[in-house]
């Protein structure tokens, strides 16, 4: 049997499955008998930093190994739990001892004391061999904060996108219309203040010509008088 074709492996860390096409070679060099099969599949062991926002009171579960991978006739794996308490961060001096033998852990429900990093070895029991490393960097939102109106944070666009809506082409939200009311409240407000800048500036000249006037007519009756 030889490999003919196969697909990438499904994940770009750690370690995932891939599909293989094996098949005999006749001596006419044409493939026969051609079979699927799956198998592990190892890219880079480390898988970096996964940040999580979860609101307090959901349940959560942390998964480090995917069930399809983990199910595959091969070695048996052992998993190690880590945690950084209060942390985000992937400074392994920080971690301690978390018991968890298992590839998932779950919160049921998830309290703001869960707060940190979670880090998760996936070893070879055989020899030992670490075939993934990842970090969960776990933020809990606090009662008081959950309750907001999050839809109220998003654009028009995105509440159309979250409802599975399509956005029409050159539309106008309703965000976009208040803008642009708002901007012709402000040229109307500077319009109107220097239109009465103007004015106030001509009723206080025409009052400045007059008093020299009526002061000039009283110069001149004073010097007659005299």
């Amino acid at each position: 049997m030889v490999l003919v074709n196969s697909t990438p492996c499904s994940v770009t860390c750690g370690l995932g499955v891939k599909q293989e096409q094996l098949c005999e070679v006749s001596p006419a060099g044409d493939y026969r008998n051609c079979s699927l099969v799956r198998s592990r599949c190892l890219s880079d062991w480390i898988c970096g930093l996964q940040h999580l926002s979860v609101p307090e009171g959901k349940p959560l579960q942390l998964t480090c190994l995917s069930q399809d991978a983990a199910s595959l006739e091969g070695p048996n794996f052992g998993y190690t739990w880590k945690f950084a308490r209060g942390l985000i961060t992937t400074n392994d001096l920080l971690f301690h001892p978390f018991s968890n033998p298992s590839r998932s852990l779950s919160f049921s429900p998830v309290l703001e004391s869960h707060s940190g990093t979670y880090r998760c070895d996936v070893q070879v029991l055989s020899s030992f061999q670490l075939v993934k490393r990842i970090y969960f960097g776990l933020r809990v939102i606090p009662r008081d904060l959950v309750n907001l109106d999050f839809e109220k944070s998003l654009t028009w666009e995105q509440q159309l996108a979250a409802k599975g809506l399509e956005v029409p082409e050159n539309a106008t939200g309703p965000r976009e219309r208040r803008e642009r009311f708002w901007e012709k409240q402000w040229f109307s407000e500077v319009v109107l203040g220097i239109g009465s800048g103007v004015i106030m500036g001509t009723v206080f000249g025409l009052g400045l010509c007059c008093l020299g006037r009526i002061c000039g007519k009283r110069a001149a009756r004073e010097m007659n008088g005299d």
